[in-house]
């Protein structure tokens, strides 16, 4: 199933100072465009990083999306996702009326995640003998 040159998944991640601290999100990025190579994916930061979400959106309508499955790659429901994301949204979408943003729960909320976390933790447990 290939997706429409007209959507788009965006990857919202906090941002870090050290460069290397969004190589795991940039392999997720790459895993996406791997799985789906039409659908258009793009890594956005809230701080510290670039893109910023808005850069990113807005860039993503230029090139014409119309659709975008905004995905917050937050493990907990804090600040950043209860407050700063919905106010970030809401300027995209002030800037781009056009543009359908689709905001998914964040990736802590899934619970395939947190049962691959808590089984991977106990993998790496060596009980005492």
């Amino acid at each position: 199933m290939s997706a429409s040159s007209s959507e788009a998944i965006l990857l919202f991640a906090h941002g870090a100072r050290d460069p290397a601290w969004a190589q795991p999100f940039r392999r997720i990025a790459d895993r996406i465009r791997k799985a789906q190579p039409g659908l258009r994916v793009e890594l956005a930061f809230l701080e510290l990083m670039s893109p910023g979400l808005p850069e990113a959106a807005s860039k993503l309508a230029e090139e014409g999306i119309s659709r975008i499955t905004l995905v917050p790659l937050f493990l907990a429901q804090g600040g950043h996702v209860k407050q700063d994301l919905p106010r970030l949204v809401d300027e995209v979408r002030g800037q781009h009326p056009q543009l359908r943003i689709e905001v998914t729960s964040s990736i802590g909320e899934a619970e395939v995640l947190t049962d691959a976390i808590a089984d991977w933790a106990l993998s790496r447990h060596q009980p005492a003998k």
